[in-house]
């Protein structure tokens, strides 16, 4: 017996050197694509009577393509006032937000200015993935750039309803993600994407085993194919008893939380919430606009409505104008914007 485990050991080792090998090189493939993204964003202080604070965020991202384009998560840059792209070399690069789909949590960053040399991560078809095949997550957990984890696909989720007419899935990973790796690349073993990491689930606070990411090809049709469009604004959906609550016209609207200065949600001249509440078990910031309409398409519940809308807006050219109508001190506001060139 001890001979034949002997031998078994003997067969399996050769694979242990070969993978880390394979590892070690796949790293230092892919390394250079891998990004930190760096925000400051502007939010309501804990003590109301400090006003609005500057607030650093940190999360991962990837370059590519060879002008600049970064896909990272919705949730890292969707009220940030500034965004800084800093690659492997330590050189910090500023960016700007072109589109994001909150609902997807993946989001699409232009560098302004770009490095002497790039190398882009080419996307994989996702759909090609299968449950058990290995995957490598590279990030900046607690700030930590460039750190590698290793793990599996555990599951492949279908999610109810779609995205830009998209079906979405979600990948659910052993491979640990902490706070940092939001927005990073998710590789297979032939160095190409297959998925943004998004999110985890969590008793503690860290990594317990589930994480997921956002399949590339849902990123690839939400936000590379068509028009981008990124409103600046963190809204919280009201519908059923929220919306009698709030004592709204119609069946839904969405209660505008933050708004970053500068963007399109600031320059249509949307309004964010002031003070905390905590209603129905959800903490709130109220105050702020309720979204009835946008262009003419009505808020609904569960969000049925926002994919027509972001798609009318990716579709606007500068110098088109938008009409939206908000609940705002118990009256209906009409506010228009155009969009501006850049």
């Amino acid at each position: 017996m001890l001979r034949l485990l002997s031998a078994v050991i003997a067969l399996l080792a050769p694979w242990g050197p070969a993978e880390a090998q394979q590892l070690r090189d796949l790293f230092r493939k892919v390394s250079p694509s891998v990004v930190v993204v760096r925000t400051l964003e502007r939010e309501l202080a804990p003590e109301p009577s400090r006003g609005l604070v500057n607030i650093p965020g940190l999360g991962s991202g990837v370059l590519i393509s060879a002008d600049g384009k970064v896909l990272t998560a919705a949730h890292v840059i969707q009220v940030a006032e500034r965004v800084g792209v800093k690659f492997k070399d330590g050189k910090v690069y500023p960016a700007h937000v072109v589109g994001s789909s909150a609902r997807a949590d993946v989001a699409l960053v232009q560098l302004d200015r770009l490095p002497t040399s790039v190398s882009p991560a080419p996307l994989a078809d996702s759909d090609s993935l299968q449950v058990g095949d290995e995957v490598v997550v590279i990030g900046a957990p607690y700030g930590f750039g460039h750190s590698l984890t290793v793990g599996h696909v555990s599951g492949k989720l279908m999610i109810e309803g779609l995205v830009s007419g998209v079906p979405m899935e979600v990948i659910q990973t052993d491979a640990a993600i902490n706070v940092g790796n939001s927005g990073g690349p998710m590789f297979n073993l032939e160095g190409e994407v297959v998925g943004i990491v998004s999110s985890i689930l969590t008793q503690s606070g860290g990594f317990e085993g589930v994480g997921f990411a956002v399949p590339t090809n849902v990123a690839r049709k939400v936000l590379l194919t068509g028009g981008s469009f990124w409103s600046g604004m963190d809204g919280f959906l009201l519908q059923d008893s929220l919306a009698q609550v709030f004592n709204l016209p119609q069946r839904a609207g969405v209660l505008v939380q933050q708004v970053a200065a500068g963007s399109p949600a600031a320059a249509l001249g949307l309004r964010a919430g002031t003070w905390r509440a905590t209603i129905g078990g959800e903490q709130l910031l109220l105050g702020g606009d309720i979204i009835l309409s946008v262009a003419g398409i009505e808020i609904k519940p569960k969000g049925a409505s926002l994919d027509d809308m972001r798609n009318l807006l990716g579709k606007l050219r500068p110098g088109d104008s938008v009409k939206v109508r908000v609940l705002r001190g118990g009256k209906v506001v009409l506010l228009t914007a155009v969009k501006p060139g850049r």
